[in-house]
């Protein structure tokens, strides 16, 4: 079976959050797929984690290769509809990329962001419960 998963999810297993079992005992076995724009997405959270000194250098560069041995299947996007999802469930175009994957790839979506949850059950795109 193939599951979405998001950034929020994959950074909880970069990072050994809580969450982090949890998270790979669901999606073993599975293939996990997303858009495209995921390592940049990656990317700007450990900038971000830079930035605030939760981290430093070193963990961030440890973090990016922890995030280049997950095995993702990035998949196209449609522009449109994202952008259609976007104004639908107010949410922003990076979150809506992952629901317009969830619904052209009839697959559950695995997310720890809330306000994701709420757009992703607005439009009746099943989640994963963590």
């Amino acid at each position: 079976m193939d599951i979405v998963i998001d950034t929020s999810a994959l950074l909880a297993v970069i990072v050994a959050e809580p969450e982090r079992d949890r998270i790979v005992e669901l999606t073993s076995g599975h293939t996990l797929i997303g858009p495209g724009s995921i390592p940049w997405e990656i990317g700007n959270a450990f900038s971000a984690m830079l930035k605030q000194r939760r981290v430093g250098l070193v963990e961030a560069h440890q973090g990016m290769k922890i995030f280049h041995t997950i095995p993702l299947r990035f998949v196209r996007v449609d522009l449109n509809n994202a952008i259609s999802i976007a104004n639908q469930t107010k949410v922003y175009a990076y979150d809506a990329y992952f629901l317009d994957c969830a619904i052209r790839h009839a697959t559950p979506l695995l997310t720890l962001d809330r306000g994701l949850k709420r757009a992703a059950l607005k439009l009746s795109v099943k989640l994963m419960e963590v």
